[in-house]
């Protein structure tokens, strides 16, 4: 009886490591495309003692550097973003961070309040396949997943990338242990330039009106954040395109007015924060470069040091070691950047250093 249980014990463990080694060969490593899809993922290896934690889409994790938040105001930050990540993938993320600590401040980018429902798998596994097993993912699944997607295959990813096999490349099997790192704490590091030359014209719109499903996670992170002592900070990032209207952020203004919470609309002091559109974003005004971000760290560092008494952890022995080698690798991306535009027009590789 007792040989029995063995086997069966022997080879339901055998089943499980044969089935975990072929997900994780099969899942996409996000080395050379995609590789957003690291983003969320980064978070769970870093140093867990973030004063500030941002939440959004491309808005957060383009145009604010935690690096320039911590050498000039000594705050520490993570930049939990995502591509097009939705208000409930945000508010999921948020339930998630406070599984491992529970930051002084939580900035939203308002962006996403536009979206009133799901969008797409491929954002949804760009979101939701870097995050760890756990009630807060489960939930940011079910309030995600589109019609023709599958809840378990976001628990289990192998039933999503079986097929996957015949796509297999060498990167598959370099980063099979570890994904690529693709981030200094969120912050996707880009030193090229494509200037603004043209901005499409607006367009109008029948209803400019927020959906109550985004008005729902809204009401919910604010409730988060109350019961957890946490200042929430709703901020529109200084992207040109897509526009922002008017009549968003009024409503957005509005509601911060009437829920005691600060807004910040970027756009609107583009020119105090220094930004030149000709030198300071990578792709027409989608997003800052790095020369924008830093820039932009600094004015809204200013701004939220005068709501919250964060501390300056800058006398802190080891948090100033912590950070010093982020500082070091984020300073040593740039410069390795900077080579490969010299010596080739572009940047070879986005993988950080």
């Amino acid at each position: 009886m007792r040989l029995r249980i063995v086997k069966i014990v022997s080879a339901v463990i055998a089943f499980a490591l044969v089935f975990l080694g072929l997900q994780r060969l099969l899942e996409p490593k996000y080395a050379t495309q995609s590789l957003e899809g690291n983003l969320i993922r980064e978070y769970y290896s870093s140093a867990m003692a973030h004063d500030v934690v941002f939440l959004g889409d491309c808005e957060v994790y383009a145009n604010f550097s935690p690096i320039t938040l911590w050498e000039e105001f000594g705050i520490t930050s993570f930049i939990r973003g995502g591509a097009q990540q939705l208000i409930w993938h945000s508010y999921y993320l948020m339930q998630d961070t406070l599984r491992y600590e529970t930051p002084r401040v939580v900035v939203f980018n308002v962006l996403a309040m536009q979206y009133g429902e799901p969008q797409a798998e491929a954002y949804n596994r760009l979101n939701l396949d870097g995050m760890r097993n756990s009630p807060s993912k489960f939930r940011a699944i079910a309030a995600s997943r589109t019609d023709d997607e599958d809840w378990l295959s976001y628990v289990f990813p192998l039933f999503r990338y079986k097929e996957r096999w015949r796509e297999l490349s060498e990167d598959d099997f370099r980063y099979f242990f570890r994904n690529p790192r693709v981030s200094i704490n969120g912050f996707m590091v880009r030193s090229d330039i494509m200037p603004v030359d043209f901005l499409p014209d607006p367009l109008r719109r029948a209803d400019y009106s927020f959906g109550d499903k985004a008005w729902d996670y809204l009401e919910r992170m604010v409730s988060l954040a109350k019961a957890n002592d946490i200042e929430l900070v709703l901020v529109k990032a200084p992207a040109l395109y897509p526009h922002w209207y008017d009549e968003w952020d009024a409503q957005i203004a509005a509601y911060a007015e009437e829920h005691g919470l600060l807004y910040v609309n970027l756009l609107e002091h583009t020119d105090e924060i220094g930004l030149d559109f000709s030198t300071d974003t990578f792709n027409a005004g989608l997003h800052l470069n790095v020369f924008g971000a830093e820039k932009t760290a600094r004015f809204f560092g200013d701004i939220i040091t005068g709501r919250v008494d964060l501390p300056d952890r800058r006398n802190e022995p080891e948090t100033v070691a912590t950070w010093n080698e982020l500082s070091e690798l984020y300073q040593s991306t740039i410069a390795r950047q900077q080579k490969e535009i010299e010596e080739n027009g572009n940047i070879q590789s986005l993988l950080v250093s």
